[in-house]
């Protein structure tokens, strides 16, 4: 459980899946009031698909954690993660809660408890000095597989002790994720239990923060949530390499973030990259399949910097050092230039490997 001290300024971004877990309803419902102090999270099982039981299973861990913490079940976040359509083990989680003593130092532990397939923990801090007053955002993230934008399987609990206005608080999340994690793409798959939450409890002390001052604050969280974004790309299923594509020139920002995902996303790109394979027919197919506008004799290709397709022409490089450079790294950076506007975006993905399909073959058996 993620705990603070005294109630706190709450925002939150949800799973765009029409099918949601009973906590991300109930948290749903509940960030609305834009007051929170706790957020209780689970592994192993995601408390979706499991009828009116999983939502007063939900409703049931809020109240221990609220027992447990002496505060108002209201102000009780609930977040889940693991397999879909089995029911919570409450026996369990009856005797797990009241055990839980949260520390300041147990962060790091909060971060491994939540982990499922992941194989590393994704947490970062930074604090920030802002015109003489200092505030940190803390957060940590787990997810690995059944990842794609609009939010992805993904728990992203973020903590900050800034004062900051709820709809600024609101806003600046919604920015912070759609430039981050709703840029990776694992495997194509957006998962019911996603979501991002964050809690402002104003301990700091500093001038309010708002749309007028806010963009230290902004910078800030988006600096976080791309860490964690790239760490989650970084530890898909059974990846070996982080995949960073740049959209530069795009016709405007909206085709740029398309094109930038729809590469980061394409099966044959991820595949070709975990063989050393500079097969850049396959990254250019996928740009071409984006929506898009693309002018051929405009484009420019580059795969780790180094010029594949030039104006829609070959360009004139060494396969074999190529293959020596990928097969040496372990980030590859793609970067597609189109000559057609301002628009420009980001987009992380990883490779395709055998064992993904082996993760993924057995992951409830």
């Amino acid at each position: 459980m993620l705990y603070s001290e005294v109630s706190s300024t709450s925002a939150g971004i949800f799973t765009t899946n029409q099918i949601k877990s009973a906590p991300v309803i109930l948290s749903q419902r509940r960030i609305v009031k834009e007051r929170a102090q706790a957020i209780v999270v689970n592994s192993g099982c995601a408390n979706a698909c499991a009828g009116k039981q999983g939502l007063a299973d939900a409703l049931e861990m809020a109240n221990l954690t609220a027992a447990q913490l002496g505060i108002s079940p209201e102000e009780v976040l609930v977040a889940s993660t693991g397999v879909i359509g089995v029911p919570l083990p409450m026996d369990k989680i009856r005797m797990g809660i009241p055990r839980i003593k949260p520390t300041r130092g147990g962060g790091h532990d909060f971060c491994r408890a939540m982990m499922t397939t992941d194989t590393r923990p994704k947490e970062l801090a930074v604090q920030v000095d802002s015109k003489g007053a200092k505030f940190t955002i803390g957060a940590a993230a787990k997810g690995s597989g059944m990842i794609h934008p609009n939010m992805a399987t993904l728990l992203c609990l973020i903590a900050t002790d800034a004062v900051v206005s709820a709809d600024f608080l609101q806003a600046t999340l919604r920015i912070a994720v759609d430039v981050s994690f709703n840029m990776v793409s694992i495997d194509g798959d957006t998962s019911p239990s996603d979501c991002a939450l964050l809690l402002a409890n104003g301990l700091a002390g500093n001038e309010p923060i708002d749309f007028a001052n806010g963009e230290d604050f902004q910078e800030a969280l988006t600096a976080v949530c791309t860490h964690l974004a790239k760490s989650v790309a970084r530890d898909g299923e059974g990846a070996t390499k982080l995949i960073e594509v740049t959209v530069e020139e795009a016709e405007d920002q909206v085709w740029a973030r398309q094109a930038a995902r729809t590469v980061a996303g394409s099966p044959l790109v991820k595949a070709a990259i975990h063989g050393n394979d500079p097969n850049w027919g396959r990254i250019v197919a996928a740009l071409g399949r984006s929506g898009a506008r693309v002018r051929e004799d405009r484009l420019d290709v580059y795969l780790n910097d180094v010029c594949v397709l030039r104006q829609g022409s070959p360009a004139s490089f060494s396969k074999a050092e190529m293959i020596s450079a990928l097969s040496s790294s372990d980030t590859v950076f793609i970067r597609l230039r189109l000559y057609l506007g301002n628009g420009q975006a980001t987009a992380w993905g990883c490779d395709l490997s055998e064992e993904y399909v082996t993760i993924n073959s057995a992951y409830t058996t």
